[in-house]
């Protein structure tokens, strides 16, 4: 039993109200050894006596172990809650940029708080989402997942919950660990080492350092090296008839040429051939298949990783100091390093051919006929879509460097527990060139001088374009964020039932954020008008940001214990978000004006209400209900609009000849897209985005060894910013017609056909759902036998965007492409004997509609009854559900040493087959965000304590 104190007593409001992470530390380090028994260390089976008012799941250091994952973003992708993060397997093609993140409920990373022992980390975006590949896993005790909104403590960006990792604390031993795994295919080996040393013990010495050490690294792997995975031309089945996936890309080589033309009466044509079959007769190259009699397409899901390749090292050193009998100093550092480098298809580029040029005349003009462009016709413009096999994959190396500090002292003082604590955290990425970019210049000359021919079969070049294939670093971007907090607890007056408790707090934020792209990124523009290269394979036309803004909040709670068993917990904050200062900002021409505010001040208090009630022993209802805003993210307002790249394939949205923009159509195909923020000020500036969260849930334990768990949730968003889809914008031509512009693209040199997706206050959205988590334990004559079953059943997950209606997304790929599973879950049974610990885990997700393709989209085939393939069709199928299971044993050989062996996916499971080409990185035929395409793997652990 714990001594029922101040303090004590405080945490207990804390807890109730939702505030638990940011106490645990200031419990932790109070010198009564009475009241350390108060700090959460987990269990299997949960007492509903630890239950609060709030659905908390605590991962212990055990569980951690028990997972078997190598990484902090590993161990929070085990858990059936967590849906809509970013992985590393996205990065491969750049779209995830070496970002890992968490993710609650699908909601979104951006709502979803990170914290670090209850302090915020500097984020790796403009906004609160941090990369989890930043916290070394070695460092981690235990952590906490809060599902419900905790904005009314932590303020506007925790509507979807939060995830608090509590690092190692008061350790005296020396632990020296060590990892190794291996898939059963190629590729994919992860090593890790880890020390860790801490001297001298809070209670005893009045001192306790603490200093932690890492390193973990990761082997790619490539999708060449799996069935299911190593080409972008898959046969299936589906609705009882054969199919085949056809993902391709008409960038190749030996190069595709596309010719627009008027002809006499002055209609628009345009032809798309493969100059080197019509001259030989043959696709002759790797990875290529001949689609048509004159044309040859690229599978570029055979050259693509299925995981990138990581290296981490970390350092973690922490100080508590005992000042007084009722004071604590605290100190905590932590550095890292973290590099991603992910490989893609060789570059792939669209590149004008001047008329007058001898290629054109050599290799495009001789065919014009043959490919049916009408005689008489005027050509208008000729491009060449290559890709550079022979210039290699590209690779970007995303390296990331964070710092985080923080100090403070707490204590208790007349009745007042309090604590105040300052955070310095930095978060530094770099994106360089690794591998496969080009420089335009450089080919450019190549391809002038007749040195490198674009409609030539690849294989004999390597040496030629070698000198043209950069090693640059192409942008870095910088998040700081420096912040104050003070909070105090007491207790306010005597009630029948027990005392009211108090909890007020306040904090100071500083947040600034940068980005400074190369001059290749950049591109000619007003700040470098003479730079005449680009990257070829990459992107031009970005801008620098530097953005900075401060806000500050304060908060108060209070707790009335109405009845014996019946607690009421009641909260409420008041934030305020300054306008943005720009230090780059733009104008519509690319002019840099001077620094000035953007967007508007944002203020608004908010407030939660809490129920905790145990009507009987065994039963624990508890309910909460409460208001949340989230101020936009600073990329929002101030990023200047530019060139983001390509779009997937579509239809052109333009369809009338009289369109000018019609002439820029070339039918189904890649087009490009520009985005940037809002930088609005007044009428149709961003506003803040607002929400209601509640909860229901109850805990039962009929008897001690089994508790049931199950928790409904309820989040709605209104005024949320949102950045339309392609997909919305290519296929509703008629509502967003004003997004869809000319472009002159500085490495086409030339105008092209873009969609401006730019963020707005568009829609309205709504989660709802049931998390569940039940655990039974038992002795047996074999040992002590524990089940733990937990979970996520989606019953909402939808979207409300003017113009095109209610999306409901789940089960189904969205247009955002993107999957919200209706059901998620992980089954956990465990034996322990004397010396072992043995755990089989059973990880399902359901299954959903695929993404839908209609004939023009040309991207499935129909297999004719001969086996030969026939044309383009439409299809909609379902995507099977995934279910791997995981083995474990642990075995304790000295009270110093243990070892740990174990297998994931131990029936070697393929990830299930899917025909998405839109969202996470560019593999085919599986979707790496959500399965495991390293197979069975086999992994060991060592862990020596002295």
């Amino acid at each position: 039993m714990m001594v029922e104190t101040v303090l004590s007593r405080s945490v207990r409001l804390i807890c109730a109200g939702g505030l638990a992470f940011g106490m645990h530390a200031a419990v932790a380090q109070s010198g009564d050894a009475a009241i350390q028994r108060v700090e959460i260390t987990g269990s299997s089976i949960k007492r509903i006596t630890a239950e609060g008012a709030l659905p908390v799941q605590t991962l212990s250091k055990a569980q951690i172990e028990q997972s078997g994952a190598a990484s902090v973003a590993d161990l929070i992708a085990t858990l059936p809650s967590m849906q809509g993060f970013t992985t590393s397997s996205m990065s491969v093609n750049g779209g995830g940029g070496g970002l890992q993140s968490a993710s609650i409920h699908s909601i979104g990373e951006g709502y979803t708080l990170v914290l670090l022992n209850g302090r915020r980390l500097a984020p790796a975006t403009s906004g609160s989402t941090v990369n989890l590949a930043s916290i070394p896993l070695a460092a981690v005790e235990r952590v906490e997942i809060l599902t419900d909104g905790a904005n009314t403590l932590y303020g506007s960006d925790a509507i979807a919950g939060v995830v608090n990792f509590i690092l190692k604390k008061n350790q005296t031993d020396a632990i020296i660990e060590g990892s190794y795994s291996q898939p059963r295919s190629r590729g994919g080996r992860t090593q890790t080492a880890s020390i860790s040393k801490g001297w001298g013990d809070i209670d005893k010495d009045g001192f306790n350092v603490l200093v932690s050490a890492s390193h973990d690294e990761t082997k790619a792997s490539w999708a060449r090296d799996r069935d299911f995975s190593k080409s972008g031309v898959i046969p299936f089945s589906a609705n009882g008839k054969n199919y085949s996936l056809y993902q391709l890309s008409s960038n190749s080589m030996p190069g595709t040429a596309t010719v627009q033309y008027t002809n006499a009466d002055q209609s628009a044509g345009s032809v798309l051939f493969s100059p080197n079959l019509l001259a030989t007769g043959a696709c002759n190259g790797s990875n290529l298949f001949r689609i048509s009699p004159t044309r040859c397409q690229f599978d570029y899901a055979a050259t693509v990783q299925n995981t990138p390749a990581i290296k981490r090292d970390s350092v973690f050193a922490s100080l508590n100091y005992k000042i007084s009998d009722s004071a604590n100093f605290f100190a905590e550092a932590l550095g890292s390093s973290f590099t991603n480098t992910a490989q893609y298809a060789p570059p792939a580029q669209p590149l004008g051919v001047p008329l007058n040029s001898a290629l054109y005349a050599r290799a495009i003009a001789p065919y014009l006929a043959r490919v049916g462009v009408p005689a008489g016709a005027t050509v208008d413009s000729a491009t060449m879509s290559l890709r550079l096999v022979d210039a290699g994959g590209r690779a970007d190396n995303y390296k990331t460097v964070a710092k985080h500090l923080a100090f403070g002292v707490d204590g208790g003082f007349k009745g007042f527990d309090y604590r105040a604590a300052f955070t310095h955290s930095e978060n530094k990425q770099t994106d360089t060139a690794a591998g496969g970019y080009m420089s335009l210049n450089a080919f450019d000359a190549l391809v002038t001088s007749g040195a490198f021919d674009p409609f030539a079969p690849p294989g004999t070049s390597q040496a030629i374009l070698a000198p043209a294939v950069l090693d640059v670093q192409f942008g870095e971007t910088k998040s700081t964020l420096d912040q104050i907090q003070a909070s105090a607890t007491t207790e306010l007056f005597k009630m029948p039932a027990g005392a009211a408790q108090l909890a007020v707090g306040a904090d100071f934020t500083r947040q600034k954020y940068s980005e400074a792209p190369s001059a290749y990124n950049q591109g000619p523009n007003k700040q470098q008008p003479d730079f005449t290269d680009a990257a070829v394979g990459g992107t031009s036309g970005a801008l620098p940001v530097d953005a900075s803004r401060k806000n500050w909040g304060a908060y108060g709670e209070l707790l009335l214990p109405v009845l014996k068993n019946m607690d009421l917990t009641a909260s409420t904050r008041y934030d305020d978000f300054g306008a943005v200062t720009n230090d780059k900002n733009f104008d519509a021409d690319g002019n840099l004006l001077g620094s000035g505010k953007q967007g508007k001040t944002a203020s608004k208090a908010t407030y939660k209400l809490a129920l905790r009630w145990n009507p009987v022993e065994m039963l624990l209802v508890r309910a909460s209900y409460g208001t949340g805003f989230k101020a936009p993210v600073l990329t929002d307002i101030v990023k200047p609009l530019v060139n983001g790249g390509s779009s997937q394939f579509h239809n052109c949205p333009i369809t009338s000849p009289t369109d000018p923009r019609y002439r820029l159509c070339h039918g189904p195909a890649e087009y490009a897209l520009l985005t940037g923020g809002n930088a609005a000020t007044g009428e149709g500036a961003l506003l803040p985005e607002e929400s209601k969260q509640a909860t229901l849930g109850f805990r039962l334990e009929p008897i001690p060894s089994l508790s049931l768990g199950f928790d409904f949730w309820d989040v709605k968003l209104t005024n949320q910013i949102a950045t339309l889809s392609e997909n919305l914008v290519f296929e509703n031509p008629a509502v967003y017609d004003s997004l869809l512009r000319s472009y002159f693209d500085p490495i086409q040199k030339q105008d092209v056909l873009v969609a401006a997706l730019t963020p707005f206050n568009l829609s309205t959205a709504h989660y709802q759902g049931i998390d569940w988590d039940h655990t039974y334990r038992t002795s047996t004559a074999l040992g002590k036998v524990a089940l733990q079953w937990t979970g996520t059943f989606m019953t909402k997950a939808e979207q409300d965007n003017p113009g095109t209606g209610l999306e409901k997304n789940i089960g189904r790929f969205n247009s955002y492409a993107d999957v919200t599973f209706r059901v998620i879950s992980k089954l956990t049974a465990s034996l322990r004997t004397n010396m072992f610990l043995h755990s089989l885990t059973a990880n399902y997700h359901s299954g959903y509609t695929d993404q839908e393709y209609n004939e023009d989209n040309s991207v499935v085939r129909e297999v004719l009854a001969d086996g030969s393939l026939g044309g383009y069709v439409p299809l909609t199928r379902r995507v099977s559900s995934y279910t791997t299971f995981d083995w474990q044993t642990k075995a304790q050989l000295t009270k110093q040493f243990s070892l740990t062996a174990g297998i994931k996916n131990l029936a070697d499971m393929d990830p299930p087959f899917t025909m998405r080409n839109a969202g996470g990185g560019n593999q085919s035929g599986y979707d790496g965000r959500y399965t495991d395409p390293l197979g069975r793997t086999f992994y060991l652990t060592g862990n020596y304590k002295f």
